[in-house]
């Protein structure tokens, strides 16, 4: 693909709810730029952002994909993105990168759950974007209703630049209100020409005072257009206007927003139009900041090939023929066979080749520099949001988010040969997807996998099946609940056994008492060599400390407990490591019976972001998992519920609270404490 200059350069995301129609926009887009030869169709699993065999077979878009095209003599380049809630975090690295967005809103749905998370990141960017309000040949479907439930649902001042031309199925094209003309799409080649013509006389009047209120918002925002305007009114020039929505654009005071139907291939030109005239180029983002990871001062990389190198590394992808290193150059120049330094690894690596992706297939490139998306070949130790610069003037930019995982499932491959490959490929998926994380847990010896939700632990369980060739089992995790003592005690225990024709022989003194702030078992040598000879000592004290692993009935780990070895005795020739060894660890178990056990089970912060007219539905069913709310704010819109839940009970809740709020709610945990179990927990357990 040939060079373009700076300022003709578009980088933007396609974002929105779970079936809005992102890809199927993006696959027209493809179409009518020539990049391809057909429309692809989710439906029937052609559509060319959607490559992965379980994206077409599920007809959802799962990892984003990046593409590009020319456009009036633009070049832009598109990120369809996932609009399901589990692949938030490819829609949070997106927008991390990107200059500009188009949001895809259902014309009779409206702001979805999803909707509203994408927003959030795009608030969270400064990311400037366009509104286009998709699928409004459907029965239902009101564009003024949906340009109002955005401004009410998303807090945006909403700038429509369209009305629909026809209703529901008798939609046949848009008027355009900047150039007051109507715009009709030829269904005889695809939607590929668009016929310019005059208003029609019925929607002429309703098209003015749009076009009218259009300008109105534009003169609020822009004081250089209230000029223009109060000396024009209706019949501002063009230019005029189109530079005011650029301005309002890029400064976030206003959103753009178009309409049409991207399936019936109505509308889908003027959002490439918008998005050259109104989105910004990398010349117009600020400066890249970070710090210097020498002495963590602030640095900042303007938006310049005359710059040097800033670039982030926004998305790993394993491939056996060479992983792919998604990276935006903020600054810089980059060429195939630059050596390229790693801040956080502190490794220079080398950059074998370099590509501009179209879904799945490559394009060859040899240099590339600021404001270029590409995708590198050859970085061996580089991981999602690391920083690559030169290491004579090194900078660290802000890193990615990633959703913290809320639900987990053992995992084991089925034969023992391949736990260390297993192993291999789960620290790839870690590199490659950072919200997905795994572990061994130490007390139950199971390898946990951790993810957003459901959907996202199948489809990771799938790839290892598929891409890596393993075959692997999963099932629930155990929770990791502990044991504590609730009051104190003494014990003095005694170990006189034979041992085949040799005595062993000792005695342990020891006191328990609970320490709610102690992690584990705190042990506290109060001995004299008097009672216990010296050599024995620190048998004693090792071996009360291990007990602390789990040495009381339920066999949990025991936590809050500070212990001090009082005494004991020994006898001449009977006495030894292994009997001190068990002495010490019955006495611990007979002082902590003594004072008195309990089960303790993990429990975590949560927040529920909720629409408030399901808030008594998800507070409800809080109550029926043991749930403790601790604020509630109800004159929000999402609304809000804090607490505190035992993780035992909310093992597979997102998937119960999306069916309690048709999708719309969301939640976060993260661990908080131990606290005591009710007896009903204990005596599942088998206490």
């Amino acid at each position: 693909m040939a060079r373009v200059k700076r300022e003709k350069l578009r980088n933007i995301g396609i974002i929105a709810h779970i079936d809005a129609g992102k890809t199927t926009l993006t696959e027209r887009i493809l179409f009518y730029t020539d990049r391809a030869h057909r429309m692809g169709e989710v439906h029937e699993g052609t559509a060319k952002m959607d490559y992965l065999d379980e994206e077409r077979e599920r007809g959802i878009t799962i990892t984003s994909a990046a593409t590009s095209c020319t456009w009036r003599g633009h070049r832009v380049t598109i990120i369809d993105t996932p609009g399901h809630v589990d692949f938030t975090v490819e829609v949070e690295r997106s927008l991390r990168v990107l200059d500009g967005a188009v949001v895809v809103v259902c014309g009779v749905a409206g702001v979805q759950a999803q909707s509203e998370t994408v927003w959030r990141q795009a608030d969270r960017y400064e990311v400037p974007r366009l509104v286009f309000v998709n699928k409004l040949d459907r029965v239902g479907a009101d564009f003024e209703r949906v340009c109002e439930h955005i401004h009410e649902r998303l807090g945006a001042q909403v700038l429509p630049l369209q009305m629909p031309w026809g209703h529901e199925k008798a939609l046949i094209g848009v008027i355009d209100l900047v150039a007051m003309q109507a715009l009709r799409f030829d269904a005889e080649d695809q939607g590929k020409s668009v016929v310019a013509e005059a208003i029609p006389e019925d929607l002429l009047e309703e098209a003015q005072h749009a076009r009218l209120t259009m300008l109105e918002s534009l003169a609020d925002a822009s004081d250089e257009f209230a000029e223009v305007y109060l000396e024009h009114e209706l019949d501002c020039p063009d230019d005029a206007v189109i530079a005011a929505v650029r301005e309002v654009t890029l400064n976030l005071q206003r959103v753009p927003a178009l309409c049409g139907s991207a399936f019936r291939n109505v509308g889908v030109q003027p959002v490439l139009d918008a998005v050259a005239r109104y989105l910004p180029a990398p010349l117009d983002a600020p400066p890249a900041r970070g710090t210097d990871p020498c002495d963590g001062s602030a640095v900042e990389r303007a938006p310049s090939p005359d710059e040097p190198l800033c670039a982030l590394a926004f998305k790993t992808v394993w491939q056996s023929q060479g992983d792919l290193t998604f990276t935006r150059i903020y600054a810089g120049r980059l060429a195939v066979s630059d050596q390229v330094h790693n801040p956080r690894t502190g490794k220079v690596e080398r950059v074998n080749r370099m590509f501009l992706m179209h879904a799945d297939e490559r394009e060859a490139v040899e240099r590339a520099e600021a404001g270029d998306i590409v995708a590198i070949v050859g970085l061996k130790h580089t991981a999602s949001g690391d920083t690559l610069c030169p290491k004579s003037d090194p900078i660290v930019l802000e890193g990615l988010r990633a959703p913290e995982p809320v639900m987990s499932q053992s995992i084991e491959p089925h034969s023992l040969k391949d736990k260390d490959e297993l192993v291999r490929v789960l620290e790839l998926l870690a590199r490659d997807d950072p919200s997905f994380r795994w572990r061994v847990d130490a007390e139950t010896g199971q390898m946990l996998i951790s993810g957003v939700g459901e959907l996202h632990l199948e489809i990771l369980r799938h790839r290892i099946e598929r891409d890596f060739s393993m075959r692997v089992r999963v099932g629930e995790p155990r929770v990791a609940y502990r044991q504590t003592i609730t009051g104190s005690a003494t014990a003095n225990a005694v170990f006189d056994r034979m041992l085949g024709t040799k005595s062993l022989y000792a005695e342990v003194r020891l006191a328990v008492e609970s320490a709610p702030d102690v992690p584990g078992v705190e042990v506290i040598d109060e001995l004299s060599g008097d009672e216990i000879p010296r050599i024995f000592q620190p048998t004693v004290l090792s071996s009360v400390k291990s007990a602390g692993s789990g040495g009381l009935a339920l066999g949990f780990p025991i936590t809050g407990v500070r212990v001090r070895v009082l005494g004991g005795a020994a006898k001449e020739g009977a006495s030894n490591d292994t009997a001190f060894g068990h002495a010490a660890h019955m006495a611990f178990v007979q002082a902590a019976e003594k004072a008195g056990t309990a089960l303790l089970e993990p429990v975590m912060d949560f927040e529920i972001a909720c629409p408030p007219e399901f808030i008594t539905g998800v507070h409800g069913d809080l109550s029926g998992r043991r749930a403790r709310v601790t604020a509630l704010v109800t004159d929000a819109d999402p609304a809000l519920i804090r607490g505190v839940v035992p993780l035992s009970e909310i093992f597979g809740y997102s998937t119960t609270l999306r069916s309690l709020s048709q999708g719309r709610a969301s939640f976060s945990v993260e661990p908080r404490d131990y606290e005591p179990a009710p007896a009903s927990v204990a005596a599942a357990l088998g206490a």
